[in-house]
């Protein structure tokens, strides 16, 4: 199993209209074939320069490449994200076992 994550800050005043709008869009993300235990998720630590998360997971590398280059995740990057995002990072992880 890949778990995705990207955590992320909007450029946009929290609560505003464009944070709602843009934060709806990406929800639409989870209807994406392959995507499994969509969360969206607000950042509440102090720690990191963050405001929110989007987490999902695939059950393999395939599923996680499909929905890469499915074209509602295409649109979305070039069209939302690009353009509403003022800082993100990304990870990508699988399960591991430590002996």
């Amino acid at each position: 199993m890949i778990t995705h994550s990207v955590f992320f800050k909007l450029k946009h005043a929290p609560g505003s209209s464009e944070e709602k709008a843009f934060l709806n869009a990406a929800l639409a993300l989870s209807s994406i074939p392959g995507v499994n235990n969509f969360q969206c998720v607000k950042e509440i630590s102090k720690s990191n320069k963050f405001d929110y998360g989007l987490t999902m997971e695939f059950d393999d590398q395939k599923q996680y490449d499909d929905y890469s280059a499915h074209p509602d995740h295409v649109q979305f990057v070039e069209q939302l994200w690009a353009k509403n995002v003022e800082d993100f990072l990304e990870i990508d992880y699988v399960q591991t076992s430590i002996s």
